[in-house]
């Protein structure tokens, strides 16, 4: 499985932008979509709220792939 670490100055990014901002989808129709499909996963947890907010510390994991920590 592949790791990035994200790096956010903000308190909380929201899942949806974190994937954008990850460069892992192209728009956030594609976020939308994924995060629908139940394709992602949040701390070990599916998650289909594509307004999560992300703090330092999460994971969110894409189809068992891509894994994005937010630091």
């Amino acid at each position: 499985m592949e790791t990035h670490e994200i790096k956010i100055h903000t308190e909380f990014i929201k899942l949806q932008d974190l994937l954008k901002f990850a460069n892992a989808v192209e728009t956030g129709g594609d976020a939308k979509l994924i995060i629908q499909e139940g394709r992602v996963e949040v701390n070990g947890e599916p998650c289909t709220m594509r307004g999560k907010k992300m703090r330092p510390g999460d994971r969110a994991c894409i189809d068992h792939e891509l894994e994005l920590v937010v630091v």
